[in-house]
């Protein structure tokens, strides 16, 4: 039966760490595995070949972490070696290794989720891709290193990572949003049976904390729609893309910047939620006419935000959100507004106002289209595209 040690191999430059590695050796013939960890002689227990770890030192955690690695590494290849023996076919210390390294690559996080990132992307979901690239960018960033077996996250590792989370003052709907991409992955591994369920998502949040208000009232509104902004086409065009959201019930920016043309017919704005596949149908105003009469766009679009055909089309929304937002900021501060100023202003906005104004929540909710995302659909029944056309009339009249 094949042996199996943990071995260190000190630095040939004095004061530098060495490396841990795995050794298999099997009829005579010994095959070696890096860990991915160095640690320091001083640090390394030769006769019992373990780690030394210091609970006062600066390196305890990191000792910790590859103590942690090493075990899950030893009980792999153990099992691995007793699979091949109770088979009984004959086989090689070259055979574990490779063995090793399939399943590590199978458990790869990195792979995985990279996988399901070209997946989203391939199948249009592109804004799902880009936040599931984000929380692989952040949970890296976290780990400190380049990648992670899935069969290596826990219950302990999840809590250091929310307190990581916690220390950089990221809000909680933001980890929460992070934690449920990561369980989502971890899940789906293991209904493929690559993992076993450990529950290491039990003890950390996951849940829906309430924003901070985005909200400003119908006089803010009417402030921002009369400064006079003679002068800076710039910061006038983003105030006019904001009162465009509004006008539109709240419209998010990336339904506008695909707006064609086309989606306008017999004075009804017919389009379908980026978000949720929703078709919604908006009344034409005579205000949304005025701020599309402004602007040409030669690539078809009914507002100048995708401009160039020749350049990717997400690119050019991602960058004139990112600045039309800054151009926001700036119009908060010239109207002196009590929050500070981005596109979702609007549709928070809208939904607030027309509150306000005894419009009942079934309206409001089907007028911005709302799907599963909110829990004000669960209950509400279809209504007729009049009835909502009316209440973002009554709202406009109020400017």
């Amino acid at each position: 039966m094949a042996s199996l040690k943990i071995k260190f191999r000190a630095s040939s430059i004095k004061g530098e760490r060495g490396v841990l590695f795995f050794q298999i050796t099997h009829k005579r013939v010994v095959r070696q595995i890096l860990t991915g960890h160095k640690v320091f002689a001083e640090e390394w227990n030769k006769r019992s070949d373990t780690l030394i770890i210091d609970p006062r030192g600066n390196r305890q955690h990191i000792l910790e972490d590859a103590r942690r690695d090493i075990t899950l590494g030893i009980k792999r290849l153990r099992g691995i070696i007793a699979e091949f023996e109770s088979s009984g076919l004959d086989y090689t210390s070259e055979d574990i290794v490779s063995e090793y390294q399939n399943r590590i690559a199978r458990l790869s996080l990195l792979k995985t989720m990279s996988e399901n990132i070209s997946h989203l992307e391939l199948i249009g979901k592109r804004r799902t891709s880009e936040t599931y690239a984000s929380t692989l960018k952040s949970f890296l960033k976290f780990l400190g290193k380049g990648d992670i077996c899935m069969d290596m996250i826990d219950s302990q590792l999840m809590l250091q990572y929310e307190a990581y989370l916690k220390e950089r003052e990221v809000s909680m709907n933001t980890v929460s949003f992070y934690m449920r991409i990561l369980r989502a992955v971890y899940n789906r591994a293991v209904d493929e049976n690559t993992i076993e369920q450990r529950s290491p998502f039990k003890h950390v949040y996951t849940g829906v904390e309430r924003t901070v208000k985005r909200a400003i009232s119908a006089r803010d509104i009417r402030a921002i729609k009369e400064y006079d902004l003679t002068g800076n086409p710039a910061i006038e065009l983003a105030r006019d893309l904001f009162m465009f959201s509004f006008y539109t019930r709240g419209m998010s920016f990336i339904d506008m910047a695909y707006l064609r043309k086309s989606n306008l017919k017999n004075g009804i704005l017919t389009y379908r939620r980026k978000k949720t596949g929703q078709q919604l149908f908006i009344k034409w105003e005579k205000c949304m006419q005025e701020i599309t009469d402004k602007y040409s766009n030669p690539a078809g679009y009914l507002l100048p935000i995708i401009k160039d055909p020749a350049t990717d089309d997400r690119v050019q929304y991602l960058n004139a959100l990112s600045y039309t937002n800054k151009k926001l900021k700036i119009i908060a501060s010239l109207v002196g507004l009590p929050i500070p100023l981005t596109m979702y202003v609007a549709r928070h906005s809208w939904a607030s106002i027309a509150k306000k104004n005894n419009i009942p929540i079934s309206v409001i909710s089907e007028g911005m289209g709302h799907d599963s995302e909110s829990t004000t659909q669960i209950y509400l029944a279809s209504l007729d595209t009049s009835d909502i056309d009316k209440a973002n009339h009554l709202i406009l009249k109020l400017l």
